[in-house]
């Protein structure tokens, strides 16, 4: 089950208080001797779990060939370790994120932690939902970095999965195929959906009682972070006005932030913004009670520091 659609209490309440803050969030991991990389929302920027892997052929040696070696922060020691996976000759592995996601935003998006002597080449694709496949890119030549602007992917869009596939560029060693160690999401994050239902009653943007528990929940996810820019956006059904439905949104923007700020704390490292939309961005039609009430939610996205993105180099 991913993070990003949180609507039942029960399920808060199962996941929340197994989650603690990460410190100093932000890290640097070594790619070779004299350089690293850095994740802006730290460890929980990594693939979590295995969709599928399918060993190429000819195959590593069995000692190269664990898809476990792939999740998590790098841990490769040298190329005797067995501490990375070979995919074998087109060998092909699909990994998913589970307690965030990736987006197209400023800078580079992914990092392949490639590793081994001989740097192989692998075809990159990623999906919302593992089904439907986009093309990434390839990572070849020690080339591991994936900047998702350069094939057009919509900026809009959360990801939660990622295949890799070799190119047959080295079939003969004894780590055939391309070496994965680690798979990172520089644009890491963290994708919350929240039925209106649960945290208001009907055209009201004060919060009710009950919805304390809720956010309590929730702050214990953003708490994975202690450093990043939480956007908060408000969406409602087509029942009522545009204008006054733009309004009801923005209102209980400002109630969730402010509920938001109180617990997580004022002096915290969090910068919010704040998004109205009114019924301009429908899940699905407003066709039905059960449809209109999918509509109504507030969506919260835990985005990289603003301080991250202001240290990038500036584009002309």
């Amino acid at each position: 089950m991913h993070l990003r659609t949180i609507v039942l209490i029960a399920v808060l309440l199962v996941l929340g208080p197994t989650l603690w803050a990460q410190k100093g969030t932000g890290k640097s991991y070594r790619i070779d001797r004299y350089s690293s990389i850095y994740l802006p929302l730290g460890k929980i920027s990594f693939a979590d779990s295995i969709v599928s892997f399918t060993i190429g052929d000819p195959p590593p040696l069995e000692k190269y060939a664990d898809p476990l070696q792939s999740l998590h922060e790098p841990n490769y020691k040298n190329y005797h370790s067995g501490k990375f996976l070979s995919l074998g000759c087109k060998g092909s592995i699909t990994l998913a994120f589970t307690d965030n996601g990736f987006m197209n935003l400023p800078g580079n998006d992914l990092y392949i932690f490639e590793v081994g002597p001989s740097k192989e080449s692998a075809k990159i694709e990623i999906s919302v939902d593992g089904s439907e496949w986009f093309y990434a890119g390839t990572i070849a030549g020690g080339k591991s970095i994936i900047d998702l602007s350069e094939e057009q992917i919509d900026p809009e869009i959360v990801f939660y999965y990622m295949r890799i596939t070799d190119l047959q560029d080295l079939c003969k060693s004894k780590t055939a195929g391309a070496d994965i160690d680690a798979v990172g999401a520089i644009n890491s994050v963290i994708k919350l959906s929240i039925n209106a239902d649960v945290l208001f009653d009907v055209a009201e943007f004060k919060l009710k009682t009950s919805a304390q528990q809720t956010l309590d929940t929730l702050t214990q996810l953003i708490k994975q972070v202690d450093k990043a820019t939480i956007v908060v956006e408000g969406h409602t059904d087509s029942d009522g006005s545009d204008a006054s439905n733009m309004t009801l949104s923005e209102n209980r923007c400002y109630s969730v932030v402010d509920q938001l700020r109180a617990l997580l704390g004022y002096e915290a490292h969090y910068d919010y913004e704040i998004r109205a939309m009114g019924e301009t961005r429908p899940k699905v039609d407003n066709d039905t009670p059960e449809n209109k009430q999918m509509n109504r939610r507030v969506e919260i996205t835990v985005l990289p520091p603003k301080d991250y993105y202001n240290s990038l180099p500036k584009q002309d």
